[in-house]
């Protein structure tokens, strides 16, 4: 496509796009179901299919020199699609938020004051490597009553293209408008530009991706933006604290996937438990070939462990996000130093407290400022399907409209509705 068909393309799908929320906004909620239920069956019945196409994206990724944990991220495995499969007919078992009228109040003057909850509109969706963002982003729009765009990256275009038509069949099987789930078919990063500039067709972007796509599309878009840039999530271990579960949490929040943004990359220990515990976990951080990154003091209690890579940490270490078998490391004095440097140096995403302490727990719970913040489990739980979200759209670090996992909810907005007999104002 060049420059002027390009942007011709970009204002149909936002046409479409439109013309098929208002149908999806009157949609009832046995017919949003049906088609999720529907869009389950597929997904089931064409695992050997979608592997094929994923594998000519897989083979292009390595071909390519593709990093190893962005490869892993790209797969369609057997496991990923029944998950995105579970994740639809979760949602479908849901109840159907849309429609629904919250606070509704009399006033002196007779009237009746409420709130609907509708749907957004159109929604676009601008996402890297994992392709089965393509189904958690469709299956949620389906069942919010939403249309959305979606732009997936190069390196999943068949995968993507293969979920994609599934998804279509699904919804036209229901009787439910196709456009209401478009794909943007080509590669060509310039449609990005055309489609976060369309207000008047698309009234929410969805970046979900990597720190400079969601930089670039929070910088240019003319729509407002739901983000998050960064994954840097803590696991601190208090004093007092459960050894044993601090071991074996601290070690899944890290090394259960090291990709997700979800994943640990910073641990933080209390003083009083730090000779105890930092051998234990080194030693399983060692056994897997972490590396640490450490500050004096944690690398005094971790110098005996056998093979542990350990390296010292600069100011920088606390900030990373690593996305890779590295862990910064840092021993401090207690929960309120913990809180402090969480504050600090966190993204603000995900960040978990392990302890035995009730109002240490509490003030984790009140004053750690982000989006997840979890007492004794792991931060791999920070996930829309493990939430009973059904799906996310993405991890929300913002304040405002939504925050942490969006899920159906985050995907609708709220509207005054007021109900009267005949009232007039004075």
């Amino acid at each position: 496509m060049n420059s002027i068909n390009l942007a011709d393309y970009t204002q149909t799908l936002g046409k479409q796009a439109k013309e098929a929320s208002s149908l999806m906004a009157r949609a009832s909620a046995a017919t949003k179901n049906r088609a999720l239920r529907a869009l389950t069956d597929l997904l089931r019945t064409n695992v050997d299919a979608l592997q094929a196409d994923n594998a000519r994206d897989l083979e292009r990724a390595r071909a390519a020199g593709l990093a190893d944990a962005m490869v892993d991220r790209l797969k369609l495995t057997p496991k990923v699609i029944e998950t995105c499969a579970e994740g639809c007919e979760q949602l479908a078992a849901m109840a159907d938020v849309i429609g629904e009228v919250i606070g509704m109040k009399q006033q002196p003057s007779g009237i009746r004051v409420g709130q609907m909850r509708v749907p957004i509109g159109v929604f676009g969706m601008i996402f890297e490597s994992r392709p089965n963002v393509t189904i958690e982003a469709a299956s949620l729009s389906i069942k919010s009553g939403n249309a959305c765009i979606l732009r997936g990256g190069s390196e999943a275009i068949e995968s993507n293209k293969a979920l994609a038509r599934l998804v279509q069949q699904a919804l036209l099987e229901s009787g439910l408008p196709a456009d209401a789930v478009q794909l943007v078919q080509t590669t060509d990063r310039e449609v990005v530009g055309q489609l976060i500039a369309m207000p008047q067709y698309v009234d929410v972007i969805i970046p979900r991706g990597g720190k400079g796509l969601i930089e670039r599309i929070s910088r240019d878009a003319k729509v407002p933006v739901i983000k998050h840039l960064d994954g840097n999530c803590h696991v601190y271990v208090d004093e007092p604290c459960d050894l044993a579960m601090a071991v074996t949490v601290a070690d899944n929040a890290k090394t259960n996937k090291y990709s997700p943004c979800n994943a640990a990359e910073g641990l933080l220990v209390a003083r009083g438990v730090a000779a105890a515990f930092l051998p234990l976990i080194g030693r399983v951080y060692a056994d897997k070939g972490v590396e640490m990154r450490v500050c004096p003091e944690s690398r005094a209690h971790l110098a005996g462990v056998a093979s542990a890579k350990l390296v010292d940490a600069t100011e920088q270490d606390w900030f990373e996000e690593y996305l890779a078998p590295i862990i910064s490391i840092k021993v401090v004095a207690g929960v309120e130093e913990a809180i402090a440097h969480i504050n600090h140096y966190s993204s603000h995403h995900t960040d978990a407290i392990i302890t035995r302490d009730h109002l240490h727990a509490q003030a984790f719970l009140q004053e750690v400022d982000s989006a997840s913040v979890m007492v004794n489990t792991s931060t791999r739980f920070a996930d829309g399907f493990e939430f009973g979200l059904g799906a996310e759209i993405g991890i929300s670090t913002d304040k405002f409209h939504a925050r942490g996992p969006v899920g159906i909810e985050g995907l609708t907005s709220l509207k005054y509705v007021v109900l009267g007999n005949g009232e007039v104002r004075s």
